[in-house]
């Protein structure tokens, strides 16, 4: 599988950040179609099919990631 570059993941995560606090999914058409298209770009950046599942991909591929992060199998 090719891998995003971490810049190209870190602009889409902060695009799609930014765009989720402006609650564009529910602005303009313009607005909405721009965070549909964010969110799939991130999803095919990290090959996932989920938004979710893509911004916690994106998160241990960007610098800094902590490869022995295991927090999210302990509950």
């Amino acid at each position: 599988m090719l891998l995003a570059h971490p810049v190209l993941l870190q602009d889409l995560v902060e695009r799609y950040k930014a765009l989720a606090m402006l609650r564009a999914d529910q602005g303009s058409a313009a607005s909405r179609q721009e965070f549909q298209d964010v969110a799939y770009s991130l999803c095919v950046a990290t090959g996932t099919s989920d938004v979710d599942a893509a911004l916690v991909a994106a998160s241990h591929r960007l610098p800094g990631a902590r490869t022995t992060d295991d927090s999210l199998l302990t509950a």
